[in-house]
């Protein structure tokens, strides 16, 4: 049985729309899940573009100015937001584009979608560098509103974010957006990821996490070095949190306890009540060797960062993250993202962990225990969790961006799905050796035209993404390909949605170089499992409940979601 309620919406590292519980009787058969005995075609079915008429590709110009070499987070890509911005009780599609313009796609069912980005007014500014969006009723009138980041090395005035407050539809049915972010307190400049949306101090209204990062790679710092920096707030750079007052929104970082320096290199932040008392908790993805953030919420306004006595070590790069019970407990669980490879041949050809020497620097200098791979970590329900991403089988997917657990085959345990992929391996140590000698040749000063010739000699690779089957006992079974994500591409931002109301999820990412993908869920035609759905309704302002949890019971079984965009 399938148990589904609306969720609003997601963005660049960690998104998704509509979260789905299933129930079944638990089959003790571990060798042969009951995908490879049952199917005998793929689980999900990617949709031509024609069928769809969705047909946005994140296209990436490289220049002088624009390209891997001058800005490291050049290949991060784009997001994506899904919500019914109409009313009409069909999910809806947002897309940013990191240089081109975003695109909104209104659902006219049957896995079919009308771009109405013109008519809306939602494109976006020209040019670059958009990457994270929202969707949210950020104002509480029942309508889904936009939030879209911009980041990038650009000038202040092009990297203010902005917020399109939906006004309803026009006479021909068109829902109608108008930008206000000045309006609500939301125009300072900043490096921005993405953010989230939830109610941190519960009165009533949808607060705003903005996760950011520092443009420039991280430095090698001593520990005096970084204990002043990380002492120093950077507004543009660190962190923020905003508390909504009555539409407005209010800069309360500091007063919460939120470190904001600029080592931060947020890539990827979760909300959910991690310890269950009640208040929703931050988890903050940062890459390089800047550890991550567990910010606890101590029902006062402010949240305590409790990396260290919760989680025994971390992701070293880590990419995006999710919050999910992924063993039916109750217990909410965290998974962070990182780039080491599957095969020996990648992880050999690519920059490697760090060697024992900087390994222990970074822990003396403050940077606690990290390791370059993926972390699960299951929740103990004493404010403590056990890390088993490598006994889960789900440690290793190379140079992964998003990760949505949900229950893609329906049958009561969630599963997993990560994009991966960089467009050009600039990591690759058979490069890293070649610009060594190009520079010498070029006496140590290269000009912009050589950056660029540089660029275009980093060997390019498409990956496949990984999509994994929940095996009930902690662990995972890679079903990428008999499940259908078999194709190569280079995916940043992803979503699930019920798109066409059958009862399982379908999948929506955000490609580099090529058109996105929508992959339609097949569930409903090769198995027997059944689904309830519910559309959870909130007070105040919260119109959507965020933060409201279910619990369903069925069969001996548990489960458990928290609804958070």
């Amino acid at each position: 049985m399938l148990f589904r309620f609306k969720f609003i919406s997601c963005l660049l590292l960690s998104l998704g729309l509509f979260c789905t519980v299933s129930c079944q009787q638990q089959s003790t058969n571990k060798e042969e899940p009951e995908a490879s005995k049952t199917i005998a075609n793929p689980l999900f079915v990617l949709l031509p573009t024609e069928r769809t008429g969705v047909t946005f590709a994140n296209t990436l110009s490289e220049g002088l100015n624009t390209n891997v070499l001058m800005y490291e987070y050049f290949y991060n890509g784009g997001g994506v937001a899904v919500g019914d911005i109409n009313g009409d009780g069909l999910d809806d599609i947002y897309f940013s584009g990191n240089m081109v313009s975003n695109r909104l796609y209104l659902n006219k069912g049957n896995m079919q979608f009308a771009d109405i980005t013109a008519q809306a007014g939602v494109a976006g500014r020209e040019g670059p560098w958009k990457t994270g969006v929202t969707m949210a009723d950020v104002n509480g009138d029942n309508r889904l509103d936009i939030f879209v980041c911009y980041s990038g090395k650009l000038p202040e005035e092009k990297r203010t974010p902005q917020l399109f407050i939906n006004q309803g539809p026009d006479a021909n049915g068109i829902p109608m957006f108008t930008e206000q972010a000045a309006q609500y307190g939301l125009t300072n400049a900043a490096f921005s990821t993405s953010a989230n949306f939830f109610d941190y101090d519960r009165d009533g209204d949808l607060d705003m996490f903005l996760l950011n990062h520092n443009p420039n790679p991280a430095p090698v710092l001593d520990e005096i070095t970084t204990s002043n920096i990380l002492q120093t707030p950077d507004p543009q750079i660190g962190v923020r949190l905003f508390r909504n007052d009555k539409n407005k929104f209010k800069d309360v970082t500091e007063r919460a306890g939120v470190q904001s320096s600029e080592l931060t290199y947020g890539l990827g932040a979760g909300a959910a009540d991690i310890n269950q008392d009640g208040w929703p908790d931050i988890y903050v993805s940062n890459d390089y060797t800047i550890p991550d953030f567990l910010y606890i919420n101590n029902k006062n306004g402010t949240f305590s960062n409790q990396i260290q006595k919760s989680l025994g070590h971390t992701s070293q790069f880590s990419m995006g993250n999710d919050i999910a019970d992924i063993n039916n407990d109750a217990l909410p669980d965290i998974y962070t993202l990182d780039m080491l490879p599957e095969d020996n041949r990648r992880q050999k050809l690519l920059v490697s962990p760090d060697n024992y020497e900087k390994f222990d620097l970074n822990v003396k200098t403050g940077f606690y225990y990290q390791y370059m791979r993926n972390m699960l970590h299951v929740n103990n329900g004493n404010g403590t969790f056990s890390e088993i991403g490598q006994l889960a089988g789900i440690s290793n997917t190379d140079w992964s961006w998003a990760s949505l657990f949900a229950d893609y085959d329906n049958d009561g345990w969630k599963d997993l799905l990560v994009t991966n992929g960089v467009l050009r391996d600039f990591t690759n140590l058979d490069f890293v050796k070649y610009s060594n000698s190009y520079a010498q040749q070029k006496g140590g000063r290269l000009q912009r035209t050589d950056v660029l010739d540089l660029v275009h000699q980093i060997p390019a690779t498409n990956l496949k993404n990984y999509i994994y089957k929940n095996n009930g006992n902690l662990t995972f079974t890679n079903n990428s390909a008999s499940w259908g994500l078999n194709q190569a591409a280079t995916s940043s931002g992803a979503a699930y949605a019920d798109l066409d109301n059958d009862g399982d999820l379908d999948l929506i990412t955000n490609n580099l170089n090529q058109p996105a993908f929508i992959y339609q869920n097949q569930s409903d035609k090769q198995l027997s499992h059944h689904y309830l759905q519910l559309q959870l309704a909130g007070s105040g302002q919260n119109t959507a409940g965020v933060g409201a949890k279910v619990f369903l019971y069925a069969n001996g079984q548990q489960q458990y979601l928290e609804q958070m965009p």
